[in-house]
Formats: structure tokens, sequence, C-alpha cells
């Protein structure tokens, strides 16, 4: 069968969206289709190209396909006749995003009005599909929450586990991933400047903007944290940053109310890693039991910097925290042959 990933890409941006459609495709190719993956080109800022954008996509014609299998929107308004929706976001600004400070759609009449227009064009889109998954629970409330719509959850697998075994349990804490103001890196980094252990943090990753950069090296510099953060910026190698988990004592991801399971996560449990994370995480909180698999805080610094401190202090238990982090992550079973499945039935 003919079957082609549809996603929407920033230029130059990458993260766990663009990972999961090139794997997608690899593992099609692996179960015998013939798998093709087109990202459409999408810029959100200034807010009204956001018309522009959707027209684009809702314009387009598919031949030579017999599936397409959509991810993320626009991309995912692309119209054909055997469409499965395996939905990692819809777009948020013009969701639960909306009374937020992440949303560049203004709170005017027009504003407004691009908003209803977004949610129609994907409750139109979202009724016409021939199967309808996505990506983990948290999605899954947003879309029964604002398009009064149900779909099946289908999480997305780790992509290479054969890299993240646990290789020793080191002195610091490691925060790997995309940089910018949602995953909130920069709380971290702040609340180095609490602990009283021997506590390190390692943060590595691309920053989305030059003004992520900055922020982190100036709370660096601000509080003389050089001898207890440490700072990896840009788009790593695969093996450094599997390094960098695989002799972590322990993982921290702490971002605002993620979609999934989140890469980083799943890449932390592999490595048999407790997991800090923040009790807004969303997602993220699917593989993260307070106690048990890793700290669930409340996202201040101070906060943070007591479950940094619990962590160093009692290594032990630490340890064995991250071993049942390993065996609760395992007993999921989410792996690519029955994905694949799924999306290709």
């Amino acid at each position: 069968m003919k079957i082609l990933v549809v996603n929407n890409m920033v230029p130059f941006v990458r993260g766990g969206a663009e990972e999961l459609a090139d794997h997608l495709v690899r593992h099609l190719r692996r179960a015998g289709h013939d798998a093709d993956l087109m990202r459409i080109p999408f810029a959100w800022d200034p807010a009204d190209r956001l018309y522009d954008e959707m027209i684009s996509c809702l314009n387009m014609e598919l031949w030579n396909v017999d599936r397409v299998i959509a991810l993320k929107f626009p991309a995912y308004l692309i119209p054909h006749p055997n469409k499965t929706m395996w939905l990692v976001h819809q777009f948020r600004q013009a969701y639960d995003l909306w009374d937020s400070d992440y949303s560049l759609i203004p709170h005017s009449d027009s504003g407004t009005r691009l908003r209803d227009a977004i949610r129609a064009a994907d409750n139109e889109c979202f009724a016409s599909v021939n199967g309808f998954y996505c990506i983990s629970p948290t999605v899954q409330q947003r879309l029964r929450q604002f398009n009064q719509m149900d779909c099946q959850v289908l999480y997305h697998p780790l992509n290479d586990p054969e890299n993240f075994q646990c290789q020793s349990y080191g002195d610091y804490i490691f925060a790997g991933g995309r940089i910018n103001e949602g995953k909130r890196q920069h709380l971290l980094v702040e609340a180095m400047q609490h602990v009283t252990s021997d506590a390190k943090l390692i943060v590595a990753g691309p920053p989305e903007t030059k003004r992520d950069a900055e922020r982190l090296q100036r709370i660096v510099k601000q509080h003389n944290l050089q001898d207890k953060v440490q700072l990896e910026l840009g788009l790593l190698p695969r093996e450094r940053i599997a390094n960098l988990a695989t002799n972590a004592l322990a993982c921290a991801y702490i971002p605002f109310d993620e979609d999934s399971l989140a890469y980083v996560t799943m890449e932390s449990c592999e490595a048999k890693k407790l997991v800090l994370s923040a009790s807004d995480a969303g997602g993220v909180l699917g593989l993260v039991n307070d106690g048990e698999t890793g700290f669930v805080s409340p996202p201040t610094a101070e906060e943070l910097a007591d479950r940094i401190d619990r962590i160093f202090t009692d290594r032990a238990k630490s340890i064995r925290m991250g071993e049942a982090s390993y065996a609760n992550w395992r007993d999921k079973d989410i792996n690519w042959k029955n994905t694949i499945q799924k999306l290709a039935a």
C-alpha cells in the first residue's frame, strides 16, 4: 500500500513531532508498505497568516496515494478519501492555550474569528477521517473538551531503545530536549541556586530562539551557578544525548501541559532513571508516579530544588526509583509493530 505521512514543519526547528514522522515512515517501510513523508512549511506569526496556511492545505490535491496518515495542524487538513488521523496535537493557541501567555492570537474580534475558523476547519476534518487516533490521554481529553469528539489513544514508541541502556549513576541530573519557554528549563536552572546538596545540572538541547539560549546563560551568570550548571546548547549528536541520559543519577522534564509521554521521559525510563517533573506537565505524568518512579513537583524553583536535594541525599533510593521507572515503562508494551498494525489496518 502507498502510504503518505503528512506533517507540517517550521524551517530549522526540529522536535519530537519531526522525529515521530521520520520513524513512522521508516517502520511503515519495514512492514512492507511503500511509504513517504510530505512536510508542509508552516509559520504562525503573524497570526493572520494562519488563514493562508489553512487554505493552502485545504486546496491541495494528492494523487497516487492509497492512504494518508496525518499528524499535525494544518497539514492534517489536506483532503483525501482514505485518511487516518494520528493526532499529535491541534493548534493549541486556538484551544487550551487561548487564555494563556503562550498564544499569539490576539484577544480581539479578529482574533476570535480566527480561533473560530481554526476550530471549524478542524471539526470538518476530524469528521471526515476513516481512522482516528491520538498520541496520549491528554490530547484525547482536549479533543473531547473543545471539539466534542473522541478518538483512541495510540502511544508513540521510543525510537532507539538500544541507545538508552543504563550505564551508571553519576553526580548530575540531566534535562534534555528542545529548549523554549514552554519546556521551562529555566526553572530548573533557577532551582539550582536553592539546592544545598552536591547535585549538578546538565541542560542539553537546541534552543528554539536566541532569546531562549540567552535566558539560561543569564540565569547561570546572575546567580554564579557555573560550578553547578552545565549548558550544552545546540543540536547535539544522538550519541551525546544518550550518554548524558544513561549516566545521570536522574532526569528532569518539566514542560507546561505536554501533549504526550514525551521522548525525553521515555528515554529516561528506558535508561532506568527516575524522572523529576511538574504537577502541570500534562501527558508526561503518565510515566511519573510521585515518590515511586519519580517526583512530581509544583512548578517553582524552590520546590524543584527541594526534590533535587531529595534525589541526591538518598542515592540508593533514587536508584531503586529509577528501576521502578523502567519496569513501569516496559509494562506498557509500546512498540512499533503494534502501532503500524493499527495505523495501516
